[in-house]
């Protein structure tokens, strides 16, 4: 191949960042780091509402190759996480690598030359080898198609696209929407409108984040003795994977261990039994993603705080009306309504092998070989691709095994003296068989339970199906037989 392959990351969110670090670790120098905002960080830059934070203790969150001790809190704020990001392009030396406002447009699969032609938003051609698209799976923000809409007088925005010029204090508010978003900016936004109106289609299940500071103590004590601060993220993981793991893989212990955990946690925050019954879901725990937080029960029993389960009729310039004919005068619509999911819409288009677009081949439903390639894209590495979305534990562990996967296909690719490799059909047919007889014996399968996890016909096409332990294990070798290596054509002599 004449060296080591050149490789174009797409998107500089923690992934695309963990993947340009590892590359270079392992030697890979002709780098390109493609971004289309102006600056790095990804999801943690795009969210900039009020109380975002992750919902990961940030012992798990963080980098296992880069701890850092720049944390408030437990669970680590948005604003935290973003200076985490640009402190990994600092720490790592990412900064010459990383092309800013270079949106990835096209990238077409070149057979002749066994390349990736990237053409970028700036009108920019780029070659290189490999790419590894870190585009993430929650960053496209959805709004329902509610009648009367854009009518609307006043300001709307999405959460995801917090618009900071709007102020709310002393405003009537509504919030469309009560999942993940939504708990973490409801406690913040009640402290300011005059009043709230939440408009809650389906309630959840919610446990206590038992969130805390992070004292400067705590912090000395980590700088002397790292080795502890590393048992009790081995701690954390441990629980995570072996316990909470439990409500997915609907065992009856952790089905009833959390469902009481849940249950105890409404019933201590929230007093008025006709408040509990509009919040106590009425499907099993598990199915959607259940939501951790300590303030959001309190907030809906704020005196200027209303929480509405009437269905949305329309939006008019006033406000909004629900089914049950009451008009409910707003000056601020916020939409947490989250993002597009199971479509898998990447913003770019990708063209494989005879011209085969990627959003055609997943238009019934995307899959890909542990997440990670695809048959038809040689050379290609996604992180988190189809089936590795996470219930139970922390995606950067999951982004972690990928990276360390790619690197692996590159290297062996270039030791065999390969121009490409690309994952057999077969290969990917039998993984995704089995994912699904996994998946099958999941909560999320259960005919009663309708989430963004999985598409309308009942494929699941977001999760994996067990503990990540089982996907470190699946992704600890790469299985060459599984693949097709190609050799570099011989040039006919004259």
């Amino acid at each position: 191949m004449g060296g080591k392959p050149s490789v174009a990351v797409i998107g500089a969110g923690l992934g695309g960042l963990c993947a340009a670090i590892k590359l270079k670790e392992a030697g890979f120098e002709d780098i390109v780091i493609l971004e289309k905002a102006d600056k790095v960080g990804g999801t943690w830059r795009d969210n900039s509402y009020p109380g975002c934070a992750c919902d990961t203790p940030v012992a798990m969150y963080q980098f296992s190759f880069a701890p850092s001790l720049a944390w408030s809190h437990i669970f680590p704020r948005a604003a935290e996480v973003q200076r985490y990001a640009e402190y990994l392009v600092d720490t790592f030396g990412l900064a010459p690598h990383l092309k800013l406002g270079a949106e990835t447009r096209k990238a077409q699969w070149d057979d002749a030359k066994s390349l990736w032609r990237i053409e970028t938003g700036a009108g920019e051609t780029i070659e290189v080898q490999a790419i590894v698209p870190a585009l993430g799976q929650l960053n496209r923000p959805t709004i329902p198609e509610i009648a009367g809409r854009e009518t609307f007088a006043g300001p709307a925005f999405h959460s995801a696209r917090w618009d900071h010029s709007v102020s709310l204090k002393g405003k009537r508010v509504g919030v469309i929407g009560s999942a993940a978003s939504a708990v973490q900016l409801i406690p913040e936004v009640a402290k300011e409108a005059a009043h709230l109106a939440v408009f809650q289609r389906t309630p959840n299940w919610v446990i206590p984040r038992l969130d805390r500071p992070i004292t400067e103590e705590e912090k000395a004590l980590m700088m002397t003795e790292p080795h502890v601060a590393q048992l009790g993220r081995e701690q954390i993981y441990a629980g995570a994977d072996y316990l909470f793991w439990q409500v997915f893989s609907w065992t009856k212990e952790g089905r009833a261990a959390y469902t009481r955990v849940a249950l105890n946690h409404l019933e201590e925050q929230v007093p008025d039994p006709e408040l509990r019954k509009k919040l106590t879901p009425d499907y099993p725990i598990g199915c959607k993603r259940i939501l951790i937080t300590d303030d959001f029960y309190p907030a809906l029993m704020r005196p200027n705080v209303s929480l509405v389960t009437e269905g949305i009729s329309r939006v008019t310039p006033k406000g909004v009306e629900t089914a049950d004919g009451a008009a409910h005068d707003l000056d601020v619509i916020i939409y947490a309504t989250g993002f597009e999911t199971t479509g898998w819409h990447w913003s770019m288009d990708v063209v494989g092998r005879e011209g085969q677009r990627l959003n055609d081949v997943w238009k019934e439903a995307p899959e890909a070989y542990l997440g990670i390639t695809t048959a038809g894209f040689p050379n290609m590495f996604m992180l988190y691709g189809p089936n590795t979305n996470l219930g139970h534990n922390t995606i950067t562990f999951m982004i972690e095994r990928q990276v360390e996967y790619a690197v692996r296909a590159l290297q062996q690719m270039q030791a065999a003296g390969a121009v490409s490799i690309e994952v057999t059909k077969a290969a990917q047919e039998r993984f995704n068989r089995e994912l699904q007889t996994a998946l099958a014996k999941t909560t999320w399968a259960d005919p009663g339970c309708n989430s963004w996890y999985k598409t309308a016909d009942g494929r699941i096409t977001q999760n994996w199906s067990s503990h990540t332990r089982d996907y470190a294990k699946a992704t600890a070798e790469l299985a060459l037989e599984d693949y097709t290596l190609r050799q570099r054509q011989a040039v006919p002599a004259q």
